[in-house]
């Protein structure tokens, strides 16, 4: 039970202790993963770049930081109220500005139009897609051809929290992400190892065919 409760409150953390305790632990866990996700993204200064699934907005003002012309354009999307409204605030000046847009919305269902992005990222996320392959094909349809998609990953951490079914069923494991990807039409689909501050993570990339 305290399993199934922990995975719905990790997946869309609500405004509660449980929801404040859930985002406390992404603040502290995600940091190198959010950081690292960004950077292996290779964001240009006058790129669209969206984050899923951004929780209390780490990778959001990481990413904020590299886009620093005119054009350059920061979107995040979490289907959780509270995480919305946390980075609503967190993000409050530049979401004033017009450099950040943030969307309270389904993965798979993004209020944005077709190849309109150059970069995607997102960390500790797909997990709690319910349809893996109706989210890689919403990636898909809004990012430009050859755009780049990052997501990073402790597998080993995800994989302990699978075994005491904190993750629903299989879409935890790597090979299903990758294969809803590949299905979806993205393309130089591949996990690698990656070190950052003596932490062992995944990254996935992902490139947009079309």
């Amino acid at each position: 039970m305290w399993a199934e409760k922990l995975g719905k409150q990790l997946g869309h953390p609500t405004r509660s202790v449980a929801g404040w305790l859930v985002s406390r632990f992404l603040t502290a866990r995600n940091r190198i993963l959010e950081e690292n996700a960004v950077k292996l993204s290779g964001i240009q200064p006058g790129d669209t770049v969206l984050e899923l699934g951004h929780g209390p907005g780490l990778g959001l003002q990481s990413a904020a930081k590299l886009l620093t012309e005119p054009t350059g354009h920061l979107i995040g999307v979490d289907y959780s109220e509270y995480m919305h409204q946390m980075t609503s605030e967190r993000l409050k000046d530049l979401v004033a500005s017009g450099k950040v847009t943030l969307h309270h919305c389904d993965v798979a269902a993004m209020p944005l139009a077709d190849s309109t992005v150059d970069k995607v990222f997102h960390c500790n996320c797909y997990y709690f897609w319910p349809d893996l392959r109706k989210g890689a094909a919403e990636i898909r349809r809004v990012m430009k051809p050859g755009g780049l998609m990052v997501t990073t990953m402790r597998l080993s951490n995800v994989a302990a929290f699978a075994a005491k079914r904190v993750m629903p069923g299989e879409n935890w494991r790597p090979e299903a992400y990758m294969a809803a990807l590949r299905d979806s039409g993205f393309g130089d689909v591949n996990m690698e190892d990656k070190q950052s501050n003596h932490t062992t993570f995944q990254a996935i990339y992902a490139t947009a065919l079309k």
